[in-house]
């Protein structure tokens, strides 16, 4: 038995088709045969190079490629020089096409990018995790964007809902006892947004929130003079730093987000495509 080569084409990766000519020869008894990858094929001249090697060994190409000129080129050729192919792609991309009645985009590395936003949407959301409620506020400069306010005005709802928009958030509680960090005055003020809420609205979820931890309704957390010191102090450290001002009472969290991602755009900070 000859020896085989099996070349794998890919404009990715090409991992997975690699997988499936494992896969494949683990059907046989055989042991003289040579997995050639070829990745990110980008071009014709690369692609025809390639083409030229498998013609001189006792090869088969298994490939996915979407652009249809190389395939085109590719099966022309295999079929001048005799060389089994299988194209893993465009019979599967044809039938979702016309079932879906939908053209496909034919864009190269496409699973690629849609990996590589996955990973940033985890990326982020480690990020909102690690630097939340002024954990560590050396995160600050690393921040796509800083929320600031006293306690329940939706902080880290906002930030784990913006991590899964691939924005890096990081926020700060306020609180009149605790001197804010030094690193908040450094962090440009045009990716810091305050947050604030109605005594009415924190008196009535800090009541709530007393009641569910049974302690008492009458604690000082929850009362209006406490509250209204809180938001005084929180208000005077925004109007220093020069930062826009969301008062969240009555919104939902998708409706403070919109208002937030397009502070964000005005502001020339950089929103990463969903």
């Amino acid at each position: 038995m000859s020896h085989l080569a099996i070349y794998v084409i890919s404009d990715s990766l090409g991992e997975t088709a690699e997988q499936v000519a494992k896969a494949s020869i683990s059907q046989f008894d055989m042991t003289e045969y040579e997995i050639k990858r070829y990745s990110y094929v980008l071009d014709e001249e690369n692609l025809m190079d390639i083409l030229r090697l498998a013609k001189d060994e006792n090869s088969i190409i298994l490939y996915t490629l979407v652009n249809l000129k190389f395939v085109e080129c590719l099966v022309k050729f295999c079929s001048e020089n005799n060389i089994p192919n299988v194209d893993l792609l465009s019979d599967l991309i044809n039938c979702i096409a016309l079932r879906t009645n939908t053209a496909p985009r034919r864009e190269p590395g496409a699973i690629r990018k849609l990996d590589e936003q996955y990973f940033k949407r985890v990326e982020a959301i480690e990020f909102a995790v690690k630097y939340d409620d002024g954990k560590d506020p050396k995160g600050l400069e690393k921040a796509d964007l800083v929320l600031i306010g006293i306690s329940r005005t939706s902080k880290t709802p906002l930030s784990m809902y913006l991590a899964n928009k691939n924005i890096k958030v990081a926020n700060i509680p306020l609180v009149p006892e605790a001197q804010a960090p030094k690193e908040l005055f450094e962090v440009n003020p045009r990716k810091i947004v305050g947050l604030t809420n109605s005594p009415q609205k924190l008196n009535q979820i800090r009541t709530e929130r007393l009641k569910a931890l049974g302690l008492s309704s009458s604690a000082n957390y929850a009362s209006y003079q406490r509250i209204l010191e809180e938001i005084s102090y929180a208000e005077d450290i925004m109007r220093r730093i020069g930062c826009p001002i969301i008062n969240v009472s009555n919104k939902a969290i998708e409706e403070t987000a919109g208002i937030i991602l397009d502070v964000m755009k005005k502001n020339g900070i950089k929103i990463y495509k969903d």
